[in-house]
Parts: structure tokens; sequence; C-alpha cells
């Protein structure tokens, strides 16, 4: 008898994709799920969630011996793991484009067609510092990942006490 297994809760399915949604810190993932995340070509990673890249898993002379260009993902090797390095952008000051971030996440889905890779973690992706909006990068996310058998768990941080009254309180 064969049972039809449905997507946890907080997830959809696209295809053989599969695009889920978890609150909580993206680096309690499972050790040997792959990591993915924005920065600029200079790879300067100096201001959000690449500041904690850096200083976690260093690596920066050899991000940016790949010379890799925004559209194009640079790899690292940890353990068990890829670390992809999106570079949707070529300064760290500047904002990136839907473009070249569906290019980043293309190049990095040849990566893991390539080497097996199934499971990748993510922040939201430009949609911090890089103010992209998440509808569209999810839309983006979906479209390129969904005649894959890549499952994605997008990581949110929960909202400060204070920041959940106020919007509570705006709705009023």
């Amino acid at each position: 008898m064969a049972f039809l297994m449905r997507p946890p809760r907080g997830c959809l399915t696209e295809g053989s994709m599969t695009l889920c949604y978890i609150t909580g810190d993206l680096f309690s993932c499972p050790p040997d799920e792959s990591l993915a995340h924005c920065i600029s070509e200079d790879c300067r990673m100096g201001a959000g969630i690449a500041v904690l890249f850096r200083k976690r898993f260093g690596g920066v002379s050899e991000l940016k011996e790949q010379k890799k260009q925004p559209g194009q993902c640079a790899v690292l090797k940890q353990g068990h793991r890829f670390l992809y390095y999106l570079i949707t952008k070529k300064r760290a000051s500047q904002r990136p484009t839907y473009n070249c971030l569906r290019q980043s996440l293309q190049d990095m889905k040849s990566h893991c067609v390539k080497n097996n890779v199934t499971r990748i973690s993510m922040p939201r992706i430009g949609c911090g510092l890089d103010r992209l909006e998440w509808s569209k990068v999810s839309a983006i996310l979906e479209e390129v990942f969904k005649d894959s058998n890549i499952s994605i768990t997008v990581y949110s941080l929960p909202q400060k006490e204070e920041t959940a009254v106020m919007n509570e309180n705006i709705h009023r």
C-alpha cells in the first residue's frame, strides 16, 4: 500500500521541488544542508547576514579568487555541505536586480545538480538590506527550482516582541 507524502506544514511543492518556511536561526539547520545567501562581486560582506557568513566560514580570499561576476554563484565547500554565495551586484553599496538574482540562482542550481545537492537553507535572500520584494523573489525561486528535486528551506528571524505589538496596533 502506497502512502502519498504531503509536504510538511509551511511548505509548498512545485513539481519535485519543495519550498519550506521556518522561523528561526538559519545556522541551526542540519549540518549537512547547504547554505546560500547574496553578496556583491567585491566580497565585502560587511553588513547583514553576510557578516555572519564571513565570521563563521571565512574563505573571502578563496571567494575572490573565483572571480565571479553578478549573475553567477561562488562556492565554498565546508565539511559535508556547500556554501553558495549568490553574486547579485557589482558593489556592496548597489542594489541587485531581480534578473541578476535569477541568473545567480540558475548558476547555483546547475552546481547543485552536478554535485547531487538536494537541500539548501537560506534567509529571505535579497530582501534584507538589498530591499527586494519577497513575493517576487519567492516566485523566482519557485520558477528556477520547479523542475528539480531540490528542497529549499527559507529561514526568517522571529519578529521582536515590540515590533509585533506595534504591527497589531497599526491594524486597529
